[in-house]
């Protein structure tokens, strides 16, 4: 794997040359603007664990599920602040992996960059099985794999194209989703407020929170449950930061991103689980169903329920899409750092890094095989959406040690700053423990205890590769450049 020396963040170029240029003295193009940027931020926060995941958290822990996503949402916002402080402490960092091998160790920066990588690609597949399974509802004679391969074939053909293209789907994409989730709460608003009586006799009413077995019907563990596939939900919540950290005023641009995320979760997430249980109790909820869906098919909106699928399908493709952007873009960096093979260092005509969208594309056809690992479409995306959120934790928690390093190592730029964290290193650490709190959770169900198992694999693949290839081939390219300096 060819590698360049190690260099420390003085001798990087700025963040815009440093991700444009290769050594090729290719470029790629910057054709994403403020506008692009903020919806795909805020799609960002309204993914397939939402539309899909929240009919397995409801189902596993009942109403309960509403303090789920604010919980998860109160520590995440905490991750957010802890990184937006870090990023604005330092101009030359591009991005969460770079202040990790700064402030931890290269090692650390090499193990998150790769672990992001791969947890976007986790995504990817989980989206893959999730649009599978949408498509089914309309033609549910159609294999599951013909929707599975046409989709990766549709993704790879419109990352090839401009950047630009890329940021005008996903704005509309982004926008598709606000929308209906807007319209989902002033509907269940309006059936609430009339009583509206489903075909099934139950009436809609906030009482349904409580009315059937009260807010915590399947107890505390069924609570602790519901943190096993809602965290899936809030997986790439960090692209806010980042996407914000590349514009012209980060200082401006950054806060504002991340202070908007309570808000955001209120609406896309609370506010939706409401009135989908006030309108249709808890019980009818199904880990093989978007309750987004069933919400209005048994209030006897079919139509509705027709569009609402259209919606919720628009939302997963809209993801995976984000998803193959994104680790062909961190597949590129890290290749230009040494740290993947070279061969992915390369642009296309069209200034788009072309092997590495290929490599992505390619690495998305497990989720093919996946359709068919288990009994339903349900327990596949549990499957690696259970494996995802581990690794994203891992992502997530090298942020919060991230933020107690630059602490510990730079108290000046902290006393600086003028966005600090809240809390400091006391929340610093009540996140830390809840990230293990959530982990230990992941092994009390069946379905989300094999991730346990995987993941550390993954984690003793990254330290062997880093310590017995990438740092050794560092140091001999370190060293006759030392040796010639000296002569």
């Amino acid at each position: 794997m060819p590698t360049k020396p190690e260099t420390t963040l003085s001798q990087t170029a700025p963040p815009g040359d440093a991700m444009q240029h290769n050594d090729h003295g290719e470029r790629l193009t910057r054709g994403l603007s403020n506008r692009h940027i903020q919806l795909i931020a805020i799609g960002g926060a309204i993914g397939t664990g939402l539309f899909l995941g929240s009919g397995k958290t409801i189902s596993v822990a009942g109403p309960s599920v509403i303090f789920v996503y604010m919980i998860i949402g109160f520590m995440l916002f905490f991750v957010m602040r802890a990184m937006g402080e870090v990023l604005l402490s330092n101009s030359g960092y591009r991005n969460f992996a770079d202040f990790a091998g700064d402030l931890i160790g290269p090692w650390a920066g090499f193990m998150v960059g790769w672990t992001y990588w791969f947890c976007w690609i986790i995504i990817g597949i989980a989206d893959l099985i999730a649009i599978s399974g949408y498509v089914a509802v309309w033609a549910p004679g159609l294999p599951l794999w013909v929707p599975a391969l046409l989709t990766i074939g549709l993704f790879l053909l419109l990352n090839l194209v401009a950047v630009r293209l890329f940021g005008e789907l996903e704005f509309w994409f982004a926008l598709i989703k606000v929308v209906a989730i807007v319209a989902l709460v002033v509907t269940g608003v309006v059936l609430i407020a009339i009583a509206f009586r489903s075909p099934n006799g139950d009436v809609a009413s906030l009482a349904n929170l409580w009315n059937d077995g009260g807010m915590f019907p399947k107890g505390f563990m069924g609570f602790i449950g519901g943190f096993q596939i809602a965290i899936f939900a809030f997986q790439g919540i960090e692209l806010a930061g980042t996407a914000a950290a590349e514009t012209k005023s980060p200082e401006k641009t950054l806060p504002k991103a991340i202070n908007s995320i309570p808000v955001r979760v209120l609406l896309f997430y609370v506010c939706s689980l409401i009135v989908i249980m006030a309108v249709t109790p808890w019980h009818y909820a199904s880990s093989d169903k978007s309750p987004f869906v069933e919400m209005f098919a048994l209030a006897g909106l079919a139509g509705a329920a027709g569009v609402v699928n259209f919606v919720v399908l628009t939302s997963a493709a809209s993801s995976a899409n984000s998803g193959i952007f994104s680790t062909s873009r961190i597949m590129y960096g890290m290749a230009g750092d040494g740290e993947a093979p070279e061969t992915f260092n390369k642009l296309s005509k069209n200034h788009v890094p072309a092997r590495a969208l290929m490599l992505s594309c390619v690495c998305l056809l497990p989720g093919v095989i996946l359709l068919y690992a288990g009994d339903s479409v349900g327990q596949a995306f549990t499957l690696v959406t259970s494996i995802s959120a581990i690794l994203f934790i891992t992502v997530w928690g090298f942020i919060v040690v991230a933020y107690l390093a630059y602490r510990k190592k730079h108290p000046e730029r902290h006393a600086e700053s003028k966005f600090k964290m809240p809390g400091g290193k006391v929340m610093a650490w009540v996140v830390l423990v809840f990230f293990a709190l959530v982990i230990v959770a992941l092994g009390f169900a069946e379905d989300t205890r094999i991730a346990l198992y995987a993941a550390p694999v993954w984690y003793l693949i990254m330290i062997a590769t880093y310590f017995g290839l990438v740092r050794r081939a560092k140091r001999r390219l370190v060293k006759p450049a030392q040796d010639k300096s000296a002569a």
